[in-house]
């Protein structure tokens, strides 16, 4: 008998961070590497921000908290959530957590049942299908169509929904392609979801401040306010705020959920760091014009990206509405030999080659579940991202 549990079998690493720590190693070892496999803004946390953390520091505010946040914060965000997506809820509605992954986790912890299905849009951030699997349930994948974006239509929806389906994982803008939906595209999808009542919606909200070109955020409850009772909305200050190793996340929902959420935390890690959850309260009272010119730099960086791909043999790089992610088809380039003598017989493959030849770390499509491709975070330097689009496009022109 196994000594490890067997629901470990079930479940991989995160290829996302293995792409991260070997990229680190290499570059550890002496290696010239460029990472564009982390999804972590460059840019430092505000000053406002800092200084709210040193301030709860010499307060003494170094304490355990109420498992799933302070009441000032779970102030903040119902601030937050009417003044920017015009939706109500009061401190009982609300969840803080260690990160938003852990805010997922545990609310498909809390209401997962053995054979419960949760639909999970294709390609995915890579965690969402293990963390089912580990809650018990079933993911149905539904792949989205890369003549839309890579986003799915309300027909693959509705074919994917049965008896057992308990929840739609719904990330826009997304995680790994940027592709965000308008919301003509998003109410399409929520007119499906009001004729199965049974299909909560856990709409994952990270990126909802990186949106270019004119892009209209929206999220499902703020679309179709028939959804709110069944829809939990996520969110956290890592992405926007460059506050990643702060590690707070957030959500809001039916006050039922959030107390079932509450007890899988208050028996896990309990409390989220009360010094950074002082740092949240500012980021979300504090000011936000810095939020337009971070946006305006991504844009800039995923133009470059966008332009510098498309000119590689072999690369169709989609333009996408925000995050700062582009999710580039290498369909043409399957099949080929690289100039070191590798054989690029799938995404893992070229990507594999690429940090061999060329030390350029990227994450393969297969992980995000849609093939091939693979995903580049654009959020580091201008010079880094030019330096490795050229060596992108010479590993490219060295397939034959």
């Amino acid at each position: 008998m196994s000594f490890l549990s067997q629901t470990l079998d079930r479940v991989k690493p995160s290829p996302t961070v293995a792409v991260t720590q070997l990229a680190n190693e290499l570059k550890a070892a002496g290696r010239d590497v460029i990472g564009l496999g982390a999804g972590e803004p460059d840019f430092d946390t505000p000053d406002n921000i800092k200084a709210a953390a040193v301030a709860a520091i010499e307060a003494g505010k170094t304490k355990y908290t109420a498992p799933d946040g302070i009441i000032e914060l779970k102030e903040a965000i119902c601030a937050k959530f009417k003044r920017e997506n015009d939706l109500d809820y009061t401190p009982k509605q609300i969840s803080v957590s260690t990160g938003g992954k852990q805010v997922l986790y545990n609310a498909l912890m809390a209401t997962l049942n053995p054979g419960d299905e949760v639909i999970i849009p294709a390609p995915y951030w890579v965690s969402y299908p293990d963390m089912v699997r580990l809650g018990g349930g079933e993911p149905v994948i539904v792949e989205g169509e890369r003549q839309l974006g890579y986003k799915i239509t309300p027909e693959a929806l509705e074919a994917a929904i049965t008896p057992k389906t308990k929840w739609l994982i719904f990330n826009s803008p997304s995680n790994p392609t940027g592709a965000g939906y308008s919301r003509d595209e998003l109410k399409a999808l929520t007119d499906v979801l009001m004729r199965h009542e049974h299909v909560w919606v856990m709409s994952d909200d990270m990126y909802e401040h990186l949106a270019y070109d004119g892009f209209e955020f929206t999220s499902p409850a703020q679309i179709e306010p028939r959804l709110y009772d069944r829809t939990l909305t996520v969110n956290g200050v890592s992405k926007a705020y460059a506050m990643t190793g702060w590690r707070i996340g957030y959500a809001g929902g039916a006050e039922h959920l959030i107390a079932a959420m509450r007890k899988i935390q208050g028996q896990s890690t309990t409390n989220p760091s009360s010094i950074s959850q002082w740092a949240a309260v500012e980021a979300l009272n504090g000011p936000q014009d810095f939020l337009a010119d971070r946006s305006e730099a991504f844009l800039r960086r995923r133009n470059l990206v966008v332009a510098g791909l498309n000119a590689c043999k072999g690369i169709t790089c989609e333009t996408p509405e925000g995050a700062f992610y582009v999710y580039p088809s290498i369909a043409e380039c399957i099949g080929t030999t690289s100039a070191g003598g590798a054989k690029i017989e799938n995404d893992e493959a070229f990507c594999k080659a690429l940090l061999e030849e060329e030390g350029v770390a990227v994450v393969f499509g297969a992980a995000f579940g849609l093939s091939p491709n693979f995903r580049v975070s654009y959020a580091t330097s201008d010079e880094a991202l030019t330096e490795a689009c050229t060596r992108i496009a010479r590993f490219c022109d060295g397939l034959s």
